[in-house]
């Protein structure tokens, strides 16, 4: 991949501000750590999206779509690619009565504010979430046994082959952690959701409780990506990570969280290796003891 030449034609879409070359990811993820995209765009709307896409496609460049970057791990190789950030410029929200349509880019946090803010229920279990609308659907983001999929009516898209597509919840693979968003390679591009009519105090008084539970339980002073495991069928992964004796184990900049074991994070300074090799203790510790394999949770991607 020619980098400047393909430079040049994003600088036909977009401004010069909204394109680097060599960008470290770290700046971008919420762990803070991993290597740099060869390319990295911030497309200012949907318009420059799809002419961004379109450009991808036609030059056959590897490509990879990120939100807020909270549950993606970039390798310290970095990403030979081109990185497409959707965040600001691609974050409009509309509300009418209960529906709410919702660009991707928006912060699942905000939204879940802002639908508070006209009494709306439904969101309130995003409060602390930190990750995007469009990340929350690709991997279907839940917290306090609420997912995103209980107040969503229809997804848009575009496909590979640059064809818009609607769908409502129900065609969209919904599971634990899972759509079908993670396997045709799709792009969000809009969300439509429901919700329901509550008292401003009730919904006020659910966001708090939930605030308070997660900064009293979980390390949120420290870089990580939230719970860095799904959760196995009949466990917790952090109660057997922590029965395995993993709790505090630290590997360079890595460590288990001593306050929660379901955590895995940047205790200053880390590398992607060091997370990963983290993640391999304590996969193995696991299935040793209790015949457990853990999944990541967390997207990992990019070069060794």
């Amino acid at each position: 991949m020619n980098i400047q030449e393909i430079k040049e034609q994003l600088l036909l879409y977009t401004d010069e501000d909204r394109v680097m070359e060599y960008e470290p990811m770290d700046l971008h993820t919420s762990f803070r750590c991993g290597g740099a995209a060869d390319l990295f765009v911030t497309p200012a709307g949907v318009g420059e999206l799809m002419n961004v896409l379109d450009l991808v496609r036609t030059r056959k460049i590897p490509y990879l779509v990120l939100g807020n970057g909270s549950n993606v791990l970039f390798r310290d190789g970095g990403y030979h690619g081109m990185v497409i950030r959707v965040g600001e410029g691609m974050d409009r929200v509309r509300i009418e009565g209960q529906t709410v349509f919702a660009e991707p880019g928006v912060s699942l946090a905000k939204l879940s504010r802002m639908a508070a803010a006209e009494g709306l229920s439904g969101l309130e279990f995003a409060c602390g979430i930190p990750g995007s609308l469009g990340g929350a659907v690709y991997m279907n983001a839940g917290a306090y046994d609420h997912e995103l999929k209980d107040v969503l009516l229809s997804v848009s898209s575009i496909n590979r082959i640059g064809m818009m597509k609607d769908r409502k919840a129900e065609d969209c693979g919904f599971g634990y952690r899972r759509s079908i968003y993670m396997e045709n390679g799709e792009v969000i591009l809009g969300v439509k959701l429901f919700l329901k009519p509550d008292s401003k105090m009730d919904i006020d008084a659910r966001m708090k409780d939930y605030t308070l539970r997660r900064n009293s339980k979980q390390p949120v002073n420290l870089p990580s990506a939230g719970s860095f495991f799904k959760r196995p069928e009949g466990h917790f992964a952090g109660k057997l990570i922590e029965d395995a004796g993993l709790k505090g184990l630290q590997i360079g900049g890595a460590q288990v969280s001593p306050m929660h074991a379901g955590f895995l994070v940047n205790n200053g300074g880390a590398t992607a290796s060091d997370v990963l090799d983290l993640m391999r203790v304590v996969q193995e510790t696991v299935m040793d003891k209790f015949g457990v394999m853990l999944e990541p949770e967390v997207r990992i991607v990019g070069e060794p």
